[in-house]
């Protein structure tokens, strides 16, 4: 099996997750939303596409179990409409 290589990702606010496979995203999620919330970013963009809808409802799943993440939503039309979500974090 390819071990796989680490990728550096900008602790921005937004996570794009087109470049992942779906069996990453639960680890990353979590990792992305802490590395925020320790640089005191406490709104945040994640890209999931609209596609079939399975990323978003997985990635919806997530958020509904973590401690950290106070609300989310879909975002707006001039933030990915429903090809995005908006995740609100506590400080």
């Amino acid at each position: 099996m390819k071990e796989l290589e680490a990728v550096e990702l900008p602790i921005d606010g937004t996570l794009d997750l087109h470049t992942f496979r779906p069996g990453e995203v639960k680890n990353l999620l979590s990792d992305y939303l802490n590395a925020c919330r320790e640089r005191g970013i406490l709104q945040v963009r994640i890209i999931h596409g609209k596609g079939t809808g399975m990323l978003r409802e997985k990635v919806h799943s997530i958020l509904k179990k973590m401690p950290g993440v106070v609300s989310f939503r879909l975002a707006g039309e001039d933030g990915g409409g429903w090809g995005a979500t908006i995740v609100i974090l506590r400080p």
